[in-house]
């Protein structure tokens, strides 16, 4: 690979650094400092990713009409401000449930548009035919990030508390920003067709998506996945923090065990992608989601909930791979930035509906029945990508 993709390697490690760091940090802050319950914990997880609903569909719009890069150095910057007033707050003695949300929003608002102008600048920058190649080293960098990140998430949590563990998530922030400010590559302008109104081009984006019978059922099995996913992840602070008291650490090394699944699941995509096909492999690569009925038995056994998220995070890493692949393969590249933000939208924005649904289902219902719930969910998602099963090579 280039200089410049290594310089882009550098930004997202240290972008996914933060993102590890944070994803205990923020929801630790609440429970372990702000005493939030089961419902504020939800809502919580739910504002981190409810702006791709707001936003995220005219976000592809605007970034289809912009340069990429910098708008990926602005989003760095933003989250990096919005994140650093937490541990100063802390310091201060003024840190509130309120500015935690209102950080949560900005912090989101700002990946809306940092996310979607990646994903449409990483084929220019590398070509497709470097494209699996390069994802596959992204989506690896996730799962060493979510394995050391969610370890050194939790080991900075009980040593510094997690506001001031937020402080390095601003600091990696910062880092990407330089990275990528240090690429050479001279993006190409926007495409200047007819200017056309922001619903026509959102339109655009949606027919794609749903007009496409592969791209459909990607959207709709991501959609349920990534909500029955939040739905774990909101309950697991409570499960191992408020009822059994136990370190914050611990919860960083059970995240961690996702992350490594999810490392070794993007390490093999790739030969599962070029053996069978990206539209078979996707399937097939996905057979592992029954093992997601584990989950729930981490009262009875930490080792087989942790063995059995590792196999599920296995499964979205292998797909994250192949799913974003063969996604830009048949998108014209024009198109680019409104089917990543459809997308983005309808995953992120199920992210949001599955935090809000586990924080009320887990304070009416309980957290035990909450994990059923999503486990149930995530063991029968993979059903809908069926018809790709019988598709032939590509």
């Amino acid at each position: 690979m280039t200089k410049d993709f290594r310089w882009l390697y550098g930004a997202d490690a240290g972008a996914k650094l933060g993102v590890s760091v944070s994803s205990l940090a923020v929801p630790l802050t609440g429970v372990a400092v702000l005493a939030a319950s089961p419902l504020e914990t939800g809502v919580l997880g739910m504002l981190n990713t409810c702006a791709f609903l707001v936003i995220g569909l005219p976000a592809g719009a605007w970034v289809d009409r912009l340069r990429k890069r910098p708008l990926m150095v602005a989003a760095d910057l933003v989250r990096a401000a919005s994140l650093v007033s937490v541990p100063v707050a802390q310091l201060c003695g003024v840190l509130t449930l309120g500015q935690l949300y209102a950080v949560v929003l900005v912090t989101g608002i700002a990946t809306v548009f940092g996310d979607v102008a990646a994903m449409s600048f990483l084929p220019a920058l590398v070509g497709k035919e470097r494209l699996t190649r390069a994802t596959s080293a992204l989506v690896s960098l996730d799962g060493v990030n979510q394995v050391a990140g969610r370890s050194l998430g939790g080991f900075l949590v009980a040593v510094v508390t997690a506001p001031m563990a937020l402080g390095v998530t601003a600091a990696s922030y910062l880092w990407s920003a330089f990275c990528l400010a240090r690429i050479r590559f001279a993006e190409p302008a926007p495409s200047r067709g007819p200017r056309t109104s922001l619903r026509h081009e959102i339109g655009e984006g949606l027919r794609l998506v749903f007009g496409h019978p592969h791209l459909r059922l990607i959207a709709f099995e991501g959609s349920l996945g990534n909500c029955a996913s939040m739905m774990v992840q909101v309950m697991l602070p409570i499960v191992f923090v408020a009822r059994f008291g136990q370190p914050e650490l611990v919860l960083g090394l059970f995240l961690a065990a996702g992350g490594a699944g999810y490392l070794l699941g993007s390490a093999v995509a790739p030969r599962l992608g070029r053996r069978l096909g990206e539209r078979r492999a996707i399937w097939w690569s996905s057979a592992v989601a029954p093992c997601a009925l584990l989950l729930p038995l981490v009262d009875e056994s930490v080792w087989v909930a942790g063995a059995a998220w590792a196999l599920t995070m296995s499964k979205s890493g292998a797909g994250n791979v192949l799913k974003v692949s063969y996604r830009t393969r048949v998108t014209p590249e024009h198109l680019l930035g409104r089917m990543t933000a459809t997308m983005r939208f309808l995953f992120t924005g199920a992210l949001a509906v599955g935090a809000g649904l586990g924080g009320v289902l887990g304070q009416i219902a309980g957290v035990d029945a909450t994990l059923w719930a999503a486990a149930s969910i995530l063991s029968s998602a993979w059903l809908l990508l069926g018809p790709m099963r019988e598709s032939g090579k590509l």
